[in-house]
């Protein structure tokens, strides 16, 4: 099903998409763990960018798996991009989460704030903020390996 467009192979496109929208909304998450004022106007449009990149995961993987039946196997690359979305979900459902919790919980400046209402938005930042790390550091290793299988044997470093 995900295996070619006009010719090509589908999977360095929907890679590309995941590469820029998937890193772009760790970094959201960290920016609006550090930065509260933030999640109320940008929270719903992270939101909705990591749940694009966590729907592209999985076809990625299944495009991935077309074009190693054309190219060969990938080794290493495969496995870590099967995890990917491991990383990638409970990153999106943390952020939401946390952007949800944000909009009920009552500013500092209103009247009435709830202390366990504080104290859940702020255990729920923190968890967002490890997933978002987890899945950096996720991306960046499916990335280098993906890169590694498809250019190791083409490019010396001399």
């Amino acid at each position: 099903m995900f295996d070619l467009i006009n010719g090509l192979p589908i999977h360095p496109l929907v890679v590309h998409a995941v590469v820029v929208l998937l890193p772009l909304a760790t970094l959201g998450t960290i920016a609006l763990v550090v930065r509260p004022s933030w999640r109320r106007p940008y929270g719903p449009l992270l939101v909705a960018i990591a749940a694009v990149a966590t729907v592209l995961i999985p076809v990625s993987t299944s495009s991935g798996e077309a074009l190693e039946k054309r190219v060969g196997n990938p080794g290493e690359h495969a496995e870590l991009g099967d995890q990917l979305i491991w990383f990638a979900l409970p990153m999106l459902v943390l952020l939401a989460a946390l952007v949800w919790l944000d909009r009920r919980t009552p500013r500092s400046t209103d009247t009435g704030s709830r202390p366990s209402q504080a104290g859940s938005l702020k255990a729920v930042a923190v968890l967002a903020l490890v997933a978002a790390l987890a899945t950096s550091v996720q991306v960046y290793r499916v990335g280098d390996s993906g890169a590694r299988a498809a250019w190791g044997d083409q490019v010396s470093s001399g």
